[in-house]
């Protein structure tokens, strides 16, 4: 008689075990080393030293530190967030395919769709172990009283979105590119392109937008000392020159402090009083959407009450934004995991397999 020989029929991975065996591969390599704790530490004590010195000059009157503190955190961690999260992502794919363990994970049962989002998750809770060392300073501007809890609760979860979005910037770049080092320093100009490059490319846009308003002049009082708001509309309403900057403030939508500014709620109910860095952004965003009538005073003839982040009647930017970040993101997580589809039929010059 004969025997037939039958081979084992080996079953994939589920979705989710695959992403947190990658997950936690990822996590146990980072925690062995000490540079994440020695950054960390660094991070916490920096943080800590601008918040006490920021408490200590941020005015006499206690209604006003809790504010000033907070958004001036939020902005802090939000700017330093942005260059460490390129830090702990951009290397995460061609580094181990430099080193040659990526293609121990692709001969295994592992999709390149859950190689690439347990390196993502990875990289991601590691950046927000840095976000979690700054909440005991945002707590305490909460202590200090004058800042909305809703606003402190949108702040850190817009802080951790956008660490997330970075992170997985980050890791689209490492699984196109070759080298470490390059997918670094793309990632660092696509992060700069969205913080710096939007306010250049907004900044020459508004020449090209010239327009009229139809306002009157204005005569400011001769009161000492002198008191922006005490005006009156005289002369006849005309055509004046202007720039109709709501046409292109949608550029500013991708801006990751444009972003988390306009998500959180507005923390001053009076224009110019105790608003803070993220407050004050918000405003001007919003001032741009709603083009050169709210700044005008005298628009039509009439006299205007001073401006806020909440008296301006402009849909919300930051939707817009976030939807463009994240289809980014998504767009290079998607080239990326094309590029760790097995079997490879081209390859770069030099790049390693095993």
């Amino acid at each position: 008689m004969s025997t037939l020989s039958q081979s084992p029929v080996v079953s994939p991975l589920g979705y989710a075990s695959g992403v947190r065996s990658v997950f936690a591969l990822e996590m146990k390599q980072r925690l062995r080393t000490r540079s994440w704790y020695v950054l960390l530490t660094v991070w916490f004590f920096v943080i800590g030293l601008v918040a006490m010195l920021t408490a200590l000059n941020a005015g006499s009157q206690q209604g006003q530190r809790g504010p000033v503190l907070f958004e001036l955190m939020v902005g802090f961690v939000l700017f330093f967030g942005l260059l460490l999260a390129p830090a702990l992502s951009a290397n995460g794919v061609n580094g181990d395919r430099a080193a040659g363990t990526l293609a121990i994970l692709q001969v295994t049962l592992l999709r390149p769709g859950q190689i690439l989002a347990g390196k993502w998750l990875a990289a991601w809770v590691a950046s927000l172990g840095f976000l979690v060392a700054s909440v005991p300073f945002l707590l305490w501007a909460l202590v200090l009283g004058g800042v909305r809890p809703l606003s402190a609760l949108v702040a850190v979860v817009m802080l951790a979105v956008e660490l997330g979005i970075v992170c997985a910037v980050g890791v689209g770049v490492s699984a196109l590119a070759a080298r470490p080092l390059f997918s670094i320093v793309v990632t660092y100009m696509l992060v700069a392109l969205l913080g710096l490059g939007t306010l250049i490319a907004f900044g020459l846009s508004t020449t090209l937008t010239e327009g009229t308003v139809r306002a009157s002049p204005v005569q400011y009082s001769q009161s000492v000392p002198f008191d922006p708001e005490n005006y009156e509309c005289v002369g006849e309403v005309q055509d004046m020159p202007a720039l109709r900057t709501e046409r292109v403030a949608w550029i500013l939508a991708a801006n990751p402090f444009v972003l988390v500014a306009d998500a959180m709620p507005a923390q001053s109910g009076k224009p110019g009083v105790e608003s803070g860095v993220m407050e004050s952004i918000s405003i001007l965003v919003r001032e741009a959407q709603a083009g050169p009538e709210s700044g005008m005073p005298c628009v039509n003839g009439e006299k205007k009450p001073g401006v806020t982040a909440g008296s301006l009647a402009v849909t919300p930017i930051w939707p817009l934004g976030l939807g463009i970040q994240l289809a980014v993101a998504a767009l290079l997580l998607f080239l990326g995991r094309r590029r760790l589809v097995t079997p490879v039929r081209n390859l770069s010059a030099g790049t390693r397999i095993a």
